[in-house]
């Protein structure tokens, strides 16, 4: 069976106002995963996406778990060898905070004018509920216009991305038979520019580690025992201060074990890229790149493994001076993993090297709030060549195949558990203030995607045998 897609891209044109209300709907719901009290706001919203799913032909059903429930559905496609395509998306945000640094209230999303035509403005309209409804509207018009999808669709979102996703792993090994497909698609990431898709092909892992180093009982007097006493603060900043050589590397043993390095075409193809590191530094307000030496701006941030240091706290932090040695001191550690390194591995092996270099009289907690791994498309997927197609079609020009340095631990997760490839087709732009106030959406960007998905099942259907 052929269908045609040229009146679905006109149906997505015609209902975009319709498709706008039902954003906003979904937006409005304060689905903050975090926090404890919006428990049920963040069931309602897995609710609200499971009664969508069905108003467009979907058994869709929520499903519990042991945090915030999980929503699946499926929709058969026009033949019985279609291929599957597996979406997988989340619905849950980040909390608003700070509240007075927006400029309209975060779950009152508004439609306001930008330099780019419209744009929403509201908590989780780019990270990720914008981005689900682009695939969700793509299906809602493949079913208006032809009663039936173009090949076989599940749909898997969660609850629980914004924090940890500690649910995922074992719903994932315990469900995986039902969310079996010959390909997965995300859309939680970004496009080039405005005018340039982007299939992202490389995906950072990520290992977190809560590092508490404990010393004295209580807190000392730095004068009476400055001196005499192992000072945690001191300690846990010297150890950090071994962490990187001065080339940017990092030191710890074993960090680099089974890195992947990136094929020679594909550095060349970054060095194509239109040339970004001005841009780049000059919106966060430097002039300056810094990091490991011999290697690009892409590289560093799509190809590199890293470790940083995102929050330490000690002691005495209030106004006014209070001289005391503080009894703890905590560092948050993060390191983003590249394909081939093993997360388990990083772990430990960053808990060994603190634990070295622990003086008498302390001792380590630590809390790992994720290890997972890194994924990388195969250069020669027909799925990510279809992906492609798609994308030329409604864009007029061919899509860039690039990198990100940020994680998506569940992408991860279905690429090992379930083993099949990862296509990160995303549509954000780097200005969208994603988990800061004021995220926005632009309206052109998720036309652009709703219009884009529809295509992108086009070509995936076309492949059937």
């Amino acid at each position: 069976m052929s269908l045609d897609l040229a009146p679905v891209l006109a149906h997505l044109d015609a209902d975009r106002p319709a498709a706008l209300e039902r954003l906003k709907d979904f937006l409005r719901i304060p689905s903050i995963s975090t926090d404890p009290a919006r428990k049920g706001d963040v069931r309602a919203a897995a609710q609200w996406t499971v009664e969508d799913l069905r108003s467009m032909g979907f058994n869709a059903a929520l499903h519990d778990t042991q945090g915030h429930p999980m929503v699946v559905a499926h929709a058969d496609g026009p033949a019985p060898d279609s291929p599957r395509v597996l979406f997988y998306g989340h619905y849950d945000v980040q909390p608003a905070d700070p509240l007075e640094l927006w400029e309209s209230p975060p779950f009152e999303p508004q439609l306001l004018k930008g330099p780019l035509g419209e744009r929403i403005v509201a908590r989780g309209a780019v990270d990720d509920k914008g981005q689900v409804m682009t695939f969700l509207e793509a299906c809602r018009a493949w079913h208006k216009v032809h009663g039936v999808l173009p090949c076989a669709v599940t749909v898997f979102l969660e609850g629980e991305e914004e924090s940890g996703s500690p649910s995922f792993l074992p719903f994932l090994q315990s469900n995986g038979e039902s969310l079996k497909a010959d390909v997965c698609v995300v859309s939680d990431t970004g496009m080039w520019d405005v005018e340039t898709p982007a299939i992202t092909t490389r995906l950072r892992g990520l290992v977190y580690l809560d590092v508490t180093i404990h010393g004295p009982s209580r807190d000392l007097h730095s004068g009476m025992y400055g001196g005499a006493v192992p000072n945690p603060c001191d300690v846990i900043a010297g150890i950090i201060g071994q962490m990187h050589d001065a080339e940017r590397r990092v030191t710890i043993p074993g960090f680099y074990d089974g890195l992947e390095m990136p094929t020679a075409s594909t550095l060349a193809s970054w060095k194509s890229l239109p040339d970004t590191e001005a841009e780049f530094l000059g919106d966060i307000g430097l002039r300056e790149g810094f990091g490991e030496r011999g290697f690009s701006l892409l590289e560093r941030v799509w190809a590199r493994p890293t470790l940083e240091v995102n929050g330490f706290s000690g002691g005495y932090t209030g106004p006014g001076a209070k001289t005391v040695i503080g009894a703890h001191a905590n560092a948050k550690i993060s390191c983003r993993l590249v394909a081939g390194q093993d997360p388990a591995a990083i772990e430990a092996a960053v808990k060994a090297f603190i634990l070295s270099r622990l003086p008498a009289g302390c001792r380590m907690e630590c809390h790992c709030h994720g290890a997972n791994p890194a994924i990388q498309v195969r250069e020669a997927s027909q799925f990510l060549e279809a992906a492609e197609r798609g994308l030329a079609r409604v864009f007029g020009r061919p899509a860039f195949r690039i990198g990100t340095g940020g994680s998506i631990p569940a992408v991860g997760m279905i690429s090992s558990v379930l083993g099949m490839d990862t296509l990160l087709v995303g549509f954000g732009l780097d200005d969208d203030r994603v988990h800061s106030p004021n995220e926005k959406f632009e309206v052109t960007c998720f036309a652009n995607g709703s219009r884009s998905h529809a295509s992108i099942l086009a070509e995936i259907g076309s492949l059937r045998a």
